[in-house]
C-alpha cells in the first residue's frame, strides 16, 4: 500500500462538516466524501506513527444498537477513545425510543445530553427522525437502506490498495444479493466519486429503482461509469476490487434460503470469478461477518444443507488468500469512523495545509 499517496490526497481544502449529519452518501458531494477519507488517512498515519492527538476531549457520543454489532460498536467505541471522548452503549432494552417514546423525542432528549448520537438498525426513517428531533450530529451506523460508515472504510481500503490514485480510477464489482444496505451504498458512493462501479447480480436482486436513478443523476455529475448485469464474468472483467455480503441471515425461513441460495450460486466468489477479473492485483472485500466455512452456526447448517462446506457467498479459498484484505478493510472501519466524529465534531480540517481552521490548531502540533 502507499500511504504517502494517500495522504498527499488527504481531503480537500476549506471542507467544513461540522455540526453535520451523516445519514447516507447522498448528503455529501464527492469533495465532502473525498475530505472524510483523507482524513481517516492522516489519522491512522497519526495513530501508527504514535503521534495521534486527542480532539474530542470532554465530548461524549451516544450509541444506540436496535441491532447487534462487532465492527460497528467497537470501531465507534475505540475512536472515540483515542479521541478522548467518552461513550453510552444503548441497546434495545437499554431505551425506550420505539416503545414509550419516538425517535424524534428521543433525538431531542440525548442532544441535551450528548455531543453526537449514533444509531444502528433497521428502518432509515427511524434514524431520520432520530436526526430531525436533535441538534447534534447523528450517524447512521446502519440500516436496511444505507451504510454509509462502511462505504468510508471500503473506499480507504481500495485508495490504499490502488497505489492512492484518483477516484474515477477505482474499478469495483459488487457480487450478490444487491437490494439492500451494502449494494445501494456501494452504487451510490461509486457515482458520487466518479468510480468504475458495478452491480452483478439478478435482476430481481439489483438496487431498487429509485437508487437506480439516485445513481445516474450523481453519475451524470461525476462521469462515474456504472454497469448493472445479471452476467458474473461480464461484471466482474477489469475490476480490481470484488465486493460480496451475506446471502442469509439468521432467522429467515428455510424456503426463502432456499430460493436465495439457488439464485445466487452463479454469483459465489470463487477462485474461477475471481480469475474472470483478469487481474493480478484483484482484491477480495466483503463487509463482515462471512460464511466463508463450516466454523458458525449459519455456515455449518448452509454448508450441510447446500453442500457448501466451504463457504457460501464467497469461498474459503479466496476468503484466506492473499487477494483477501477482508482485516484490513475492517480496521479502516475505526479509522474512518474516528474521521467522521472529528470532522463532525472538532474544528474545521483542510486537508491541503493539514491544518485546523476552526481551533487554530497546526497538524501535528503537540
Amino acid at each position: 500500500m502507499d500511504a504517502m499517496g494517500v495522504e498527499q490526497r488527504a481531503g480537500a481544502a476549506g471542507v467544513d462538516l461540522r455540526g453535520r449529519d451523516f445519514l447516507r452518501e447522498a448528503d455529501f458531494s464527492a469533495e465532502e466524501l473525498d475530505s472524510l477519507i483523507g482524513l481517516a488517512a492522516v489519522l491512522k498515519a497519526e495513530r501508527a506513527a504514535g503521534v495521534e492527538r486527542a480532539r474530542l476531549i470532554g465530548r461524549v457520543i451516544a450509541l444506540i444498537f436496535e441491532k447487534t454489532s462487532t465492527r460497528t460498536r467497537c470501531a465507534f467505541e475505540v475512536a472515540a477513545y483515542h479521541q478522548g471522548a467518552d461513550v453510552t452503549f444503548l441497546d434495545p432494552g437499554a431505551s425506550q425510543m420505539g416503545h414509550k417514546e419516538s425517535a424524534a423525542d428521543t433525538g431531542a432528549v440525548l442532544a441535551g445530553m450528548y455531543d453526537a448520537i449514533e444509531f444502528r438498525g433497521a428502518a432509515q426513517t427511524t434514524v431520520e427522525e432520530l436526526a430531525g428531533g436533535a441538534d447534534v450530529p447523528v450517524y447512521n451506523g446502519l440500516t436496511d437502506m444505507w451504510h454509509p460508515t462502511q462505504m468510508l472504510a471500503d473506499y480507504l481500503t481500495m485508495r490504499e490498495y490502488s497505489g492512492g490514485v484518483p477516484w474515477p480510477e477505482i474499478s469495483l464489482a459488487y457480487v450478490g444479493d444487491a437490494r439492500y444496505n451494502m449494494g445501494n451504498s456501494m452504487l451510490v458512493m461509486g457515482a458520487i466519486l466518479g468510480s468504475d462501479v458495478r452491480i452483478v447480480a439478478p435482476r430481481e436482486l439489483w438496487p431498487a429503482v429509485e437508487v437506480q436513478e439516485l445513481a445516474r443523476e450523481r453519475a451524470e455529475i461525476s462521469g462515474a461509469r456504472l454497469l448493472l448485469t445479471e452476467e458474473p464474468a461480464e461484471g466482474v472483467a477489469g475490476a480490481q476490487f470484488v465486493h460480496t455480503d451475506v446471502w442469509v441471515s439468521m432467522g429467515e425461513p428455510k424456503d426463502a434460503w432456499d430460493a436465495r441460495v439457488d439464485l445466487l450460486r452463479p454469483y459465489r466468489v470463487d477462485a474461477g470469478l475471481m480469475a474472470a477479473t483478469g487481474r493480478a492485483d484483484a482484491r477480495f472485500m466483503h463487509c463482515l461477518p462471512a460464511f466463508h466455512d463450516a466454523q458458525t452456526v449459519i455456515g455449518r447448517e448452509a454448508g450441510e444443507r447446500y453442500g457448501l462446506p466451504d463457504g457460501l457467498e464467497v469461498s474459503d479459498d479466496v476468503y484466506r488468500s492473499p487477494a483477501s484484505v477482508v482485516f484490513d478493510q475492517a480496521h479502516n472501519r475505526m479509522h474512518t469512523i474516528k474521521a467522521l466524529m472529528v470532522a463532525t465534531l472538532a474544528g474545521q480540517w483542510d486537508g491541503r495545509r493539514r491544518t485546523w481552521g476552526g481551533s487554530g490548531e497546526a497538524e501535528g502540533a503537540g
